[in-house]
């Protein structure tokens, strides 16, 4: 997978994928923008494939729902949720797409681009493993889930962690956008 968003579309992809039992995927570091810089060839040609049907089933294993949130919340215990955006949204500062600003109160805040230089290409495996132990210590034992606005940044973070070679976390896939839609659900601000 490609694409000229530091990855983050082309790892959603990915998750979703290997989610469904593919496992034979990957993500162009750098994206289209290193391949084109790496002066290779680029087609518009739709390639035909033949019609093929794929009987694979959704891993619900790699998610984390809604009820596991909300029962995590106030346990830090039981998981550390690990939030994709960047820190002004996490902090409630900034709100460009939801309706409600802020985080989920305990997340931890881990911005997706902090894994990739400004040119989109992945930082080494030590510089994102030193990223994640900044947010997380070097503490493994308690379960980690990463989420963002509606589930595709995170992503790149469940990718990050296996390029750091760390366990992969979960995905919240409904994220910050179903955890705003009740308004019970307490909202934290502030970093």
């Amino acid at each position: 997978m490609y694409d000229q968003a530091s990855g983050a579309l082309a790892a959603r992809l990915w998750w979703m994928l290997r989610w469904l039992g593919h496992t034979r995927v990957a993500v162009l570091n750098g994206g289209l923008d290193a391949w084109r810089a790496a002066g290779e060839a680029v087609d518009s040609a739709v390639p035909q494939y033949p019609a093929t049907s794929y009987g694979g089933l959704p891993d619900n294993d790699q998610e984390t729902t809604i009820d596991e949130v909300v029962q995590a919340v106030g346990d830090s215990g039981k998981m550390r949720l690990v939030d994709a955006r960047d820190r002004s949204r996490f902090a409630g500062q900034t709100e460009p797409i939801d309706t409600v600003a802020g985080h989920v109160p305990g997340a931890l805040n881990l911005p997706f681009s902090e894994n990739v230089h400004a040119d989109g290409t992945w930082k080494s495996p030590e510089a994102i493993r030193s990223v994640w132990e900044g947010v997380l210590g070097t503490e493994a034992a308690i379960p980690v889930t990463v989420m963002c606005g509606s589930g595709v940044t995170a992503c790149h973070l469940v990718l990050s962690a296996g390029i750091a070679g760390i366990d992969e976390p979960r995905v919240y896939v409904g994220s910050w956008s179903e955890w705003i839609r009740d308004p019970s659900r307490a909202v934290a601000s502030g970093g």
